[in-house]
């Protein structure tokens, strides 16, 4: 390819030719597709079995692909090549430090930040994402692709620059990129730093064994209880409700999020299907409803009310939740913004959006008015029980 100068426009709305000097053109090398580049941007994974001589199953998602040599997965991220599983690694789309609320992760550390990186690519395809432009990047042509080669220590050290006490995988589903979020948490553990992962909770027992040892703090999206609109978006509703299951006997610290979409996931029986859901494996898993708003692919649907999550609340409340959250319309929901003491219903933890206005219970876990313990992850890592061992059913 040749760059050549022409004719410009002067800013008084002149014309002047550019000098033409051949000695000055310089030749750049062939540019590279977006599919050549992100091959480049992967390693080789062990998250697989051979099925025969031509194929492969991957493990790192709730889909189990089977995948013949020179293909890929419905992730289109993960790809067989010469009888071996190859996935992304190296790279990041987005990187950006915000309150550990916004994940959301009320439990945990109130008021710190969290580093949040995300690459490119979904398992699933909800057509409200409102981070599409990362993770349907390689579905739809539309989103600004872009991305920069990065080292898993160059991210830590990013996260501590910014004094973030958590290093989280987001914005795409991490799960299908499992082996590069691992590399980043080793990183980060050395660190004394938290680590995350912001999912739709489509996980197989293979790939949680595989994060157990680097990874605290898992969110899950239960975006349905009906497995035919769990299907619309690309998936069943089965792996999701067996992986929330499991994340949690594993003792990951789980906190699941349910956006709160009108005439898609909205009726009183099926919010209160999934109340007694989370309730049965316990009480003490917080319960965030959050309200949708149009977004990418369903721009003509209503917003959500805040009528609609404190009637979601409630349900959470009747079904024996003892932390359901009413989140994203500040000033909106009252004290379900908050956190209070389920024994003695003391406010401990009021926040207004992402802000903490108070935090009584600092680093202890423990109610100072009743002397209960809230289940939560409230320490730095290296003074702190195991995570997750405090949401344990009761």
């Amino acid at each position: 390819m040749y760059i050549f100068t022409a004719a410009r426009r002067s800013r008084e709305g002149k014309f002047f030719a550019a000098r033409y000097n051949r000695t000055s053109y310089r030749k750049f090398p062939p540019l590279k597709s977006l599919a050549e580049e992100l091959t480049e941007l992967s390693r080789e994974s062990e998250l697989f079995e051979p099925i025969d001589e031509r194929r492969l199953r991957c493990l790192a998602c709730g889909h189990r692909c089977p995948i013949a040599e020179g293909f890929q997965g419905v992730c289109k991220v993960r790809f067989n090549r010469a009888g071996k599983l190859y996935a992304p690694h190296g790279y990041v789309n987005t990187i950006q430090c915000d309150p550990i609320e916004k994940k959301p992760f009320f439990h945990v550390r109130p008021g710190v930040l969290a580093l949040s990186f995300g690459m490119l690519g979904c398992d699933l395809h909800c057509g409200y994402c409102q981070n599409w432009v990362s993770s349907q990047a390689l579905r739809d042509t539309r989103s600004p692709i872009d991305f920069r080669r990065v080292q898993p220590r160059q991210i830590v050290e990013t996260a501590l620059l910014h004094g973030a006490d958590a290093v989280v995988s987001t914005y795409n589903e991490p799960l299908i990129t499992a082996e590069w979020a691992v590399d980043v948490f080793r990183e980060a553990r050395q660190a004394g730093l938290l680590t995350g992962f912001v999912s739709n909770g489509n996980a197989t027992p293979e790939v949680l064994r595989y994060l157990r040892p680097w990874l605290d703090l898992y969110k899950v999206d239960l975006k349905s209880f009906n497995d035919r609109r769990y299907r619309e978006l690309g998936g069943r509703l089965g792996p999701i409700l067996d992986s929330i299951e499991r994340i949690h006997d594993m003792g990951f610290w789980l906190e699941i999020v349910t956006l709160v979409v009108p005439g898609f996931n909205d009726s009183p029986a099926e919010l209160q299907a999934m109340a007694k859901f989370i309730a049965g494996l316990s009480a003490n898993i917080p319960w965030h409803l959050t309200a949708f708003h149009p977004d990418y692919k369903m721009i003509s649907q209503e917003d959500t009310s805040a009528a609609a999550l404190l009637s979601a609340a409630e349900t959470g409340r009747e079904a024996g939740l003892k932390f359901v959250y009413a989140g994203n319309l500040p000033n909106q929901v009252g004290a379900s913004e908050n956190t209070c003491c389920p024994s003695c219903q003391a406010t401990l933890i009021r926040r207004r959006g992402f802000r903490i206005l108070e935090n009584r219970l600092k680093n202890t876990g423990v109610c100072p008015d009743c002397s209960g313990t809230i289940p939560g992850v409230w320490a730095r890592p290296n003074d702190s029980s195991p995570i997750g061992s405090s949401n344990a059913k009761c």
